[in-house]
């Protein structure tokens, strides 16, 4: 086609809204209200999976480089790598909704009328909130990979006694 990608999602998306406004009167089903949960959710999905794991690793490293040197607390890297995570997070989140777009082709299935009900609303703020719950959990899994000071003491023990 002549259309270059950005002319094609234009064209795609206008004609979804015509479809959306001509059906736009329908009624709104569980099964619509779900699909729109997780349209609207999926961004969050990957947000969360992206912002703890960038936490966890940038404050786990501020911890034991920068930790002792400028005399912090633990608490006080978590803290740094939050905010690690959340300027990352600024720059992440565009490039995750577009991607998600591309993707999934299209970021609603309900009609904008439909959208802006108080049911549609709540819908929405529940599938947001699940999915970010899932990806900040998720995004725990560079955990399993840190060795705890625990872990470390005992087998330093178990090595000693041999």
């Amino acid at each position: 086609s002549g259309l270059s990608n950005s002319e094609q999602e234009f064209l795609a998306e206008a004609l979804s809204h015509v479809i959306d406004e001509k059906n736009g009167s329908g009624e709104l089903t569980r099964k619509l209200l779900a699909q729109e949960a997780v349209y609207a959710g999926i961004p969050f999905l990957g947000f969360g999976f992206l912002d703890n794991t960038i936490m966890l690793c940038a404050g786990e490293y501020i911890d034991l480089s920068l930790g002792s040197v400028l005399g912090i607390s633990t608490l006080a890297a978590a803290g740094l790598g939050n905010l690690v995570s959340d300027v990352a997070g600024i720059g992440t989140a565009g490039t995750v909704e577009r991607n998600v777009k591309r993707i999934l082709g299209r970021s609603t299935v309900l009609s904008p009328r439909q959208r802006d009900t108080p049911r549609a609303h709540r819908w929405v703020f529940a599938g947001r909130c699940i999915s970010i719950c899932v990806g900040c959990i998720l995004g725990m899994w560079p955990l399993l990979l840190l060795s705890r000071p625990d872990q470390e003491d005992t087998e330093e023990k178990k090595t000693a006694e041999k």
